[in-house]
């Protein structure tokens, strides 16, 4: 006789492919609530998610990986909050390609939108003058 998956590798559900991925989706997904997924962020700084305009956690699926990780060394492997800290901490965080990352893409974000936003400025005038 074997012995079948624990019950917590048993509730990940396959990821729907999309972009963007908000807490209530991840919390679904993952199988663990909202709450949990916000804590886990302060304690892991590799969690952290990207944040929409109107403040929601944008989540991609490397992101929900690491999440799925975290839960299995917390849970299945029995963890503790540092001990998982150690062993993601440094080794794990190449897995977030570079582009990816929070503050990179914050910036970009940025400089993009203050590009447009001048080209926009530049359209309306330009507008205005033949108008």
């Amino acid at each position: 006789m074997h012995k079948s998956a624990p019950e917590s590798v048993k509730t990940y559900r396959p990821l729907p492919d999309k972009l963007f991925y908000k807490i209530g989706e991840v919390s679904k997904i993952v199988g663990a609530e909202p709450y949990v997924l916000r804590y886990w962020e302060s304690e892991f700084p590799f969690l952290k998610p990207r944040k929409s305009r109107s403040g929601q956690r944008v989540y991609v699926k490397k992101t929900i990986e690491l999440i799925l990780e975290v839960k299995k060394l917390l849970y299945d492997e029995r963890y503790t909050i540092e001990g998982v800290r150690k062993r993601l901490g440094g080794g794990t965080i190449h897995l977030v390609e570079p582009t990816s990352e929070p503050e990179v893409q914050t910036i970009e974000v940025n400089k993009h939108s203050r590009a447009i936003e001048h080209v926009k400025k530049r359209l309306r005038e330009i507008l205005h003058t033949i108008s």
